[in-house]
């Protein structure tokens, strides 16, 4: 019964950490369960998360400045003094004495007055390292100073000019080997702006469902509830400050759908038209199904599929809960035995949004920093590459195909789409664009489309 009681945003974090391997499950259902025990629920949020995504340059703190490898302290402690270390380096504004007080006590509470004496231990001789938790960057010693500003009385860190790779790597608990591939792609700066956007807190982005409501109403709406609001690249909205969107104003009633600007992009770009007929090839959840659908009024014949049919039910609450009835959902077997109510089973378009490495979304899908590796984008190009292969074989002369990642690696986007050309002389290119995250102005995730036409 005591571990029903209500409970700090601290202690629910290390319960969620406790049980979280980032490289076999996932925090978000984890936390889910436990959330209803504290009533800092946000807060909670942010300590899982933030903790997750800074692991590394976190974990660089302890071993530097406790002179214990963290694979030498206890699993049920460690996780205690990441949460701890967190909050002194990435959330300035909590005082120090009630970090390490309610780690002490936490600590007392499941494994002992002992431990509790180590715990502070650990915890008071990195704060005796700390010289300012709060410095403006352009001043920082860059070999004494983590992201968030937290300078420190040692150089600890990698030099920048020797070793870029290895101190944007620490800094930012990046792959070394992911971080080598952007700095050969995209140069310094750039890959210093991706890593600080990769480790962002993202902000909620949501596409109001056009059918019902326009962008101006919706967002006058949120504020007669009290919501600050963004509009942001003509139609989006941009919600400032933490509220659960399910239980805003117009949700229930299908009047948004939360998407990231970048997400929103493979749409725009092709500019689907209401007499086509469309095939959403892996269309699960069916965040870009819906918006096929609000873009050309519920006039074009869309068909929707994934190979997991199990997650076609979720196509099936989106497209219910936003109002739309003029979606088909088909078992994916169907489509590629032509046994669906489809014409000729050609389509003038087919939306391919594949499997990705979700190098463009590291921030918001926290654990594929621990997941990502060369052999796995290797194993999701070939994936995509049949993919591709798949869907230009039901398209109609003349027909599009819309093809997107949320990934930023050439080997997913325009390198496979430059094979994909050499090998199919019937296809054109139309358009392509690459967009990076950005932790700056209108924040947002990166990814790409490109957009081929059948000769």
């Amino acid at each position: 019964m005591a571990d029903k009681k209500i409970k700090s945003a601290r202690a629910v974090a290390v319960q969620v950490l406790n049980r979280c391997d980032p490289e076999k499950n996932y925090a978000g259902p984890i936390l889910g369960r436990l959330l209803h025990r504290t009533e800092q629920r946000q807060r909670a949020t942010d300590l899982v998360f933030g903790t997750m995504r800074n692991r590394r340059a976190i974990d660089t703190v302890i071993a530097t400045f406790s002179g214990r490898p963290v694979q030498r302290i206890s699993p049920h402690l460690l996780n205690i003094i990441r949460v701890g270390v967190y909050e002194l380096v990435y959330a300035p504004a909590t005082e120090e004495y009630a970090i390490v007080n309610e780690a002490i006590e936490h600590t007392k509470a499941v494994a002992g007055s002992k431990q509790a004496g180590f715990v502070n231990a650990v915890l008071r001789q990195i704060i005796r390292h700390i010289n300012n938790r709060q410095i403006p960057l352009e001043q920082a010693d860059t070999r004494r100073t983590l992201a968030a500003g937290c300078e420190f009385d040692t150089g600890f860190l990698p030099d920048r000019e020797t070793s870029p790779d290895g101190y944007l790597s620490t800094v930012f608990s990046l792959p070394g080997w992911l971080i080598t591939d952007w700095l050969g792609e995209f140069g310094e700066e750039r890959t210093r702006r991706i890593c600080a956007a990769s480790n962002r807190r993202p902000s909620i982005y949501i596409r109001p469902n056009l059918l019902k409501t326009t962008t101006q109403k919706l967002a006058d709406k949120l504020a007669a509830d009290n919501i600050e609001t963004e509009i942001v690249e003509g139609t989006m909205i941009k919600l400032k400050g933490p509220r659960a969107v399910s239980k805003l104003a117009g949700f229930a009633e299908g009047e948004f759908t939360v998407q990231d600007i970048t997400a929103s992009q493979p749409i725009r770009l092709l500019n689907p038209q209401s007499d086509w007929t469309i095939l959403d090839l892996c269309a699960a959840p069916g965040v870009k199904t819906t918006q096929l659908a609000e873009a050309t009024g519920e006039a074009a014949k869309i068909f929707a599929t994934d190979i997991d049919s199990n997650r076609l039910d979720l196509i099936r609450e989106n497209t219910a809960r936003l109002g739309i009835n003029g979606v088909e959902i088909v078992q994916h077997d169907e489509i590629l035995n032509s046994k669906s109510s489809i014409p000729d089973s050609k389509f003038d378009c087919v939306l391919l949004d594949v499997p990705c490495s979700n190098t463009g979304v590291l921030a918001r899908r926290v654990e594929a920093r621990y997941r990502v590796t060369p052999k796995a984008v290797q194993a999701l190009a070939k994936i995509q590459g049949e993919l591709l292969r798949t869907a230009s074989e039901m398209v109609r002369s003349c027909g599009t195909i819309c093809y997107s990642t949320c990934s930023i690696q050439t080997g997913e986007n325009s390198g496979l789409i430059g094979d994909f050309l050499a090998a199919n002389d019937t296809f054109e290119l139309k358009a392509q664009r690459l967009v990076l995250p950005s932790a700056e102005g209108a924040d947002r995730d990166g990814g790409y489309t490109a957009i081929l036409v059948s000769k």
